[in-house]
């Protein structure tokens, strides 16, 4: 749901605990005031993955446009698809004509080409590539669009109430909408769910036939205990991610979206970070569920 209060409102609260969030962090203030600046696009929150407690939100519930973050719930599925056998990390997937077009980020296919569903997976990941991800979308759903049902589908079954998903990799799309509170939900049942994949979300490159594919995950290896998931950037939505923390006992769920450019998503993000795991931090202690599969 919208938060009621005119657009206007919602800049100025987010602005006053944006400057509470400030003073308890190691961040220079401005690196973390600029990043609420187009109120229409930002949300914000942290979750703690172990218990499900809100540790931190601003506009967490607003409709956002997730871009790639949307290929995190394409991964779902494919995970699932491993699972269930239907799939092996050998298996074959076909790029059609229509997964061949899709624009950059891409990984370049032309159409009666194929790849690997070992490859696929690191290639959704670390290069973000929609002609992978529809290429998986068609090969599970039969079509791009029945994938998106699919993908909406479950995101119901993991309670994700806000989300409606219209293509397997995130692009323009004017009725694909989710919120951070979704995402953090996503976020908590792919860890959760598929422990065994999650390794794939730490990877910032991988070798695919003979060249070395680099990602553009900057928060891998930035701060110790960051260990994926996934970031999305489309004009309409901003600098969007998700990303775990799993050091000392700790695990967080932190999603930032609508930055203003990479570097102030990330410094955001690391802000939260730090702030969540303050002992002083007095976050709020709504509980996060998400369905059993």
């Amino acid at each position: 749901m919208y938060n009621p209060l005119p657009l206007i409102q919602r800049f100025f609260a987010a602005l006053a605990l944006l400057v509470l969030l400030a003073g308890c962090a190691t961040t220079p203030p401005d690196s973390v005031l600029a990043v609420p600046a187009p109120a229409q696009k930002y949300a914000a929150i942290v979750v703690d993955a172990r218990t499900g407690k809100q540790l931190f939100e601003v506009s967490s519930t607003a409709q956002r446009y997730p871009a790639s973050l949307t290929k995190m719930m394409t991964l779902y599925l494919l995970f699932e698809a491993l699972d269930s056998g239907r799939v092996s990390k050998e298996t074959q997937i076909p790029v059609s004509d229509h997964a061949a077009s899709q624009p950059p980020t891409k990984m370049r296919f032309r159409r009666g080409e194929s790849i690997d569903v070992d490859s696929a997976i690191r290639a959704i990941v670390v290069k973000s590539a929609n002609d992978v991800a529809v290429a998986v979308g068609e090969y599970l759903g039969g079509s791009e669009d029945q994938f998106a049902a699919m993908m909406t589908s479950k995101a119901r079954q993991l309670g994700m109430t806000s989300t409606t998903f219209r293509n397997a990799s995130g692009l323009p799309d004017g009725g694909q909408m989710t919120t951070a509170r979704d995402m953090a939900v996503l976020g908590m049942a792919l860890r959760q769910r598929f422990p065994q994949q999650f390794h794939y979300f730490s990877e910032s490159d991988f070798m695919f036939r003979g060249r070395l594919v680099r990602g553009h995950n900057d928060m891998l290896g930035r701060v110790r205990g960051v260990d994926g998931i996934k970031t999305g950037y489309i004009r309409a939505s901003g600098f969007n991610i998700v990303t775990s923390y799993n050091a000392d006992g700790r695990n967080l769920i932190v999603v930032v979206m609508g930055a203003d450019s990479a570097r102030q998503r990330n410094d955001h993000v690391e802000a939260l970070i730090q702030r969540s795991l303050s002992p002083t931090t007095d976050g709020a202690k709504t509980r996060l569920m998400f369905a059993e599969q």
